[in-house]
């Protein structure tokens, strides 16, 4: 996927993908979630996670067209929170003591903004420095 140069255009692509992932199976939905955001053009330290109470809201995040990795697990976890899905809770944005910024999904079953290309699927606990659940955000 080529991303969108254009405010409008990143609206609609993610709407098709918010389309798309309405049904399709757990495991599947959240692999496109997160493929569909690794596609943003990277750029370093645009959020902070002591600046929480200024974060864009997902509409803005889209806006701006700007996506260090924070940037990036907080539009998947917009994504997730805005499908409503039960399978896909809870939801939560980690850093961890090793600097990573994650989103996880269903008690540690899924780790999203790890590998571009797939989900991790683990039991295995990360070690969280910070965190914030899907209520805290949107």
């Amino acid at each position: 996927m080529i991303w969108p140069v254009t405010f409008s255009a990143r609206l609609e692509s993610w709407n098709l993908l918010r389309d798309r992932c309405q049904n399709l199976p757990v495991k599947s939905a959240l692999e496109e979630i997160n493929a569909w955001w690794f596609n943003t053009p990277w750029r370093p330290y645009y959020l902070h996670w002591d600046d929480q109470e200024t974060w864009p809201d997902p509409w803005q995040l889209l806006s701006d067209d700007i996506y260090c990795d924070l940037a990036r697990a907080l539009g998947i976890l917009y994504t997730i929170t805005l499908l409503d899905r039960a399978d896909m809770a809870p939801a939560d944005l980690i850093l961890t003591e090793e600097g990573d910024n994650l989103v996880q999904v269903a008690k540690e079953k899924y780790i999203l903004n790890w590998n571009p290309d797939t989900v991790v699927n683990t039991f295995q606990a990360v070690k969280i420095k910070r965190q914030y659940q899907q209520h805290q955000i949107l």
